[in-house]
């Protein structure tokens, strides 16, 4: 069977709910769009789920326009414009970067959903944070993902993988840009350094540990317990100690994929 796209992903707002996407354009610092805005404390430093787990009763998208649309469980919705105004520091794992703040109507809506005082910012296009030297070259760069460009799944992955859980799980506990459909085994992926689609080449760096809002539902947040963690663990899927699905991966140049594309292992 030829490998190919069976899914592709973005997540406008690191830890909300994403959106499908076909075709997608990729850019250097991963699927247009792709986590380039994210929520902060008052302090600068990032929020995800991990701590807020009610972030992931809101969604968003990005509109034809390009703002971002926000929405929640009950169907209140907010449009935010790409701001161009006032920026400030924020962290993303102690890591500085400069952000535009989305401003007040966007500040209060999020505030008032989860609880607690936060702001929303965006990363402008001409901010550039680069990709961890250890893993990437010299230009590689990132949004506000936790540290590479796409994340990268396989079905074949998932389903060794619920062969094993007392409960299956979806693909959307482990949030991937990319879901590769007919890998010739389950975590062939381990030995994979590049992929082609299409015109665009990918450079798969590290794999990528996981955490715990693989444990959690992923419409409600809600705790579901130890797993997948636990039997990813009792698998031998562990990296410097931590769990890990998935790869991280760096697009060579951008371009433009889609589901379906044919998918080839360099």
């Amino acid at each position: 069977m030829t490998m190919q796209v069976a899914a592709l992903m973005r997540y406008p707002v690191k830890s909300l709910g994403g959106e499908p996407l076909d075709p997608a354009p990729v850019a250097l610092r991963g699927l247009d769009g792709d986590r380039r805005w994210m929520v902060v404390l008052p302090d600068g430093r990032f929020v995800t789920r991990r701590e807020v787990p009610a972030m992931a009763r809101l969604h968003a998208r990005v509109g034809d326009d390009g703002d971002l649309v926000l929405s929640d469980a009950d169907g209140a919705r907010l449009e935010v414009a790409r701001p161009d105004g006032p920026r400030r520091d924020v962290t993303v794992w102690r890591q500085p970067v400069t952000a535009a703040t989305a401003g007040e109507a966007a500040d209060a809506w999020l505030s008032e959903r989860l609880g607690r005082t936060v702001q929303l910012v965006h990363m402008p296009d001409n901010v550039r944070r680069p990709v961890d030297p250890a893993y990437g070259a010299e230009g590689d760069e990132v949004s506000f993902a936790d540290g590479f460009p796409l994340l990268v799944t396989t079905e074949a992955s998932l389903d060794a993988l619920n062969a094993q859980l007392p409960e299956r799980v979806t693909m959307a506990r482990f949030r991937p840009n990319l879901v590769i459909r007919g890998a010739p085994a389950a975590f062939a992926e381990d030995g994979w350094t590049r992929l082609r689609i299409g015109a665009i080449t990918f450079r798969l760096v590290k794999p990528c540990t996981r955490c715990v809002v693989t444990t959690q539902d992923p419409q409600s947040g809600e705790a579901l317990g130890p797993e997948p963690l636990r039997t990813l663990r009792a698998m031998g899927r562990v990296w410097e100690r931590q769990p890990i699905f998935g790869v991280n991966a760096i697009p060579d140049a951008p371009g433009l994929i889609r589901v379906g594309d044919a998918i080839e292992v360099l």
